[in-house]
């Protein structure tokens, strides 16, 4: 191995063992990612084999005590594996993951490049897939809705269906997110996804030919009762300046109030929960961080929205997680409108995306929970709605929806009550 590139994997190590430099913090339940893109370069080769006493002579003195093992193990991977040779940044890769799953954190985690960047292409609005909205919280990958003109939609996706198998590998186990990651790829690629759908006998076969999808964040609509609808799906780029722009369109017709609808929004970027926040609630503490030893960084309302007083019921559910938990738990702590609908995810914690060297992907480390403006934790527990209706999957494929249903519902309540 040659001394640099035994230096190199020293500092990565090193770096994640400190936690240290980091770039700018927020919150996601899904693998969301950085503002900044880092500036790729050429991946490293397979190196040479090396011995344990080269290895830490490139350690830091105070490690090189506990790197012993970790070098025994890689000398006697190149040494005495049956198949040489290895591939050393594979090893590497693998070494970074396990290091973070010995955490026990769900949150904090190694993404390959690949991986990494498709979290990153996805917040800035447009992405390489199949064009679905998804679940990643259940025992499979399931399905929310294909996109209006989508390849989910064309090749007969429906909402409810389960990814149970992604080119004939079985995703039985699999974190949600991995999975849905394997969905994504390079537009004109070809998908085979095994579907499990209630009421067939036997599992679907979908082939799908992936495209470049660019999603709208925001989506707004006058409703005949004169009652504003707005979804917002995630916390990205374009999040901010899409709704804005959709709120002086439907301000300009004088709604008597606002239905936000944040079912299934995984969440993104901390300042982008905070900037569409401040559109609703005019003043005072959006959300708490809480590090580590116990101080706090409070993130204020940035003044000038455009929906502080119209009266205002939101939508929650079991998928809305993260940044969409930090706007719906403080609109509940200042009592400026209803939520409606069922348990929310409960992802309450914050973290950092870091770029690795060499284009070797990302690391995302927790470095603290978030509270709200009250003071509750959300992590785990998750926002409990004021009124609280469930959507069963005959709903679903009825095309009933008994949430919004009840949310309309309230919010005339409000209404009247003024």
């Amino acid at each position: 191995m040659s001394k640099t590139l035994r230096i190199g994997l020293i500092v990565i190590v090193v770096i994640l063992l400190a936690a240290g430099s980091f770039l700018g913090g927020f919150v996601t339940a899904q693998a969301l990612p950085l503002l900044t893109r880092f500036n790729p370069v050429s991946t490293a080769t397979p190196l040479p084999l090396s011995t344990p006493a080269q290895s830490l002579e490139s350690t830091p003195p105070d490690l090189q005590t506990l790197f012993v093992p970790f070098w025994e193990a890689w000398e006697l991977v190149h040494t005495q594996y049956v198949d040489q040779p290895v591939d050393d940044v594979k090893l590497m890769q693998g070494a970074i993951s396990g290091m973070l799953s010995a955490l026990g954190d769900e949150h904090t985690s190694y993404m390959d490049p690949q991986q990494y960047e498709d979290a990153t292409t996805e917040l800035a609005g447009e992405y390489d897939g199949i064009g679905a909205w998804v679940d990643p919280t259940g025992e499979y990958l399931t399905i929310i809705s294909p996109m209006p003109g989508s390849p989910a939609e064309r090749a007969g996706l429906k909402p409810g269906d389960k990814v149970i198998a992604i080119d004939g590998e079985d995703m039985t186990g699999l974190d949600g997110e991995v999975v849905r990651l394997k969905v994504l790829g390079p537009a004109g690629s070809v998908v085979r996804l095994t579907i499990l759908r209630e009421g067939e006998p036997e599992p679907l076969e979908f082939e799908i030919v992936r495209e470049h999808i660019v999603i709208q964040s925001v989506i707004g609509e006058m409703r005949p009762d004169g009652l504003a609808y707005i979804q917002i799906t995630t916390f990205g780029d374009k999040t901010t300046s899409e709704l804005r722009q959709t709120l002086d369109t439907l301000l300009a017709q004088n709604p008597k109030g606002i239905i936000l609808d944040l079912r299934y929004n995984g969440g993104g970027y901390l300042d982008t929960s905070v900037q569409v926040a401040s559109e609703f609630i005019g003043q005072g503490v959006i959300l708490y961080e809480q590090y580590g030893d116990g101080t706090r960084q409070a993130y204020e309302a940035i003044p000038g929205g455009r929906a502080t007083d119209i009266p205002l019921v939101v939508l929650i559910n079991e998928g809305t997680a993260s940044a969409s938990e930090i706007l719906a738990g403080a609109i509940q702590d200042y009592g400026r409108g209803k939520l409606v609908g069922v348990t929310s995810y409960g992802k309450g914690s914050v973290q950092n995306w870091v770029p690795l060297s060499n284009n070797q992907g990302a690391v995302r480390v927790t470095i603290a929970k978030w509270l709200t403006p009250n003071g509750r934790t959300i992590h785990k527990q998750g926002l409990t709605p004021d009124v609280v209706v469930e959507m069963t999957e005959e709903d679903v494929k009825a095309g009933r929806d008994p949430q919004l249903e009840k949310a309309v519902e309230v919010l005339l309540e409000i209404i009247n009550q003024k």
